[in-house]
């Protein structure tokens, strides 16, 4: 079971939604305006986000889960209330929602660990959808849906690149 101060890794098919688990069923967690669960590939953009205070069960709802404090072997992690606190104290406010430099994952890690990290935006991830593509044109998948998809997948590298190399 959870416990205060941890990560919750929620499985949403072709990526993960993270969440910081505060205690009494609940979680704090950054969303995509609008949307129930951030970091959906449909719309991989710069757009707004929202931290929203939410009930455990309604925001894993039928996906799997697990605690998954990530950096724990690599970081320290911060004290439990001080988590809390500081995942409550965001609640409501309104971010930046980028899929590369501000996505759930990073609200999440940042709030742990007291720095922001998204290890489903690396490098190996991205060479996984080029060559999801790549398998997609031999075998003869839609043109025009492959051609979107490497336009997007190198557009999401030179992001990522970029990102890196700025911070």
């Amino acid at each position: 079971m959870a416990q205060k101060g941890d990560l919750i890794e929620i499985s949403r098919g072709s990526y993960q939604h993270w969440a910081v688990y505060i205690g009494e069923n609940e979680v704090v967690h950054l969303v995509r305006e609008g949307g129930k669960s951030s970091g959906s590939s449909a719309n991989p953009g710069n757009i707004n986000g929202k931290v929203k205070r939410e009930e455990f069960t309604d925001v894993v709802g039928n996906d799997s889960y697990r605690v998954n404090n990530l950096l724990d072997n690599s970081r320290n992690p911060r004290d439990p209330s001080i988590i809390v606190d500081e995942a409550c104290a965001m609640v409501d406010r309104k971010l930046p929602y980028d899929l590369v430099t501000c996505n759930c994952e990073h609200f999440a890690t940042r709030i742990r660990y007291g720095e922001a990290e998204s290890l489903q935006v690396t490098i190996p991830s991205l060479i996984a959808i080029i060559a999801g593509t790549f398998v997609a044109l031999v075998t003869g998948g839609p043109v025009v849906a492959v051609g979107v998809a490497v336009v997007g997948a190198f557009a999401f590298c030179a992001a990522l690149i970029r990102s890196r190399s700025s911070s």
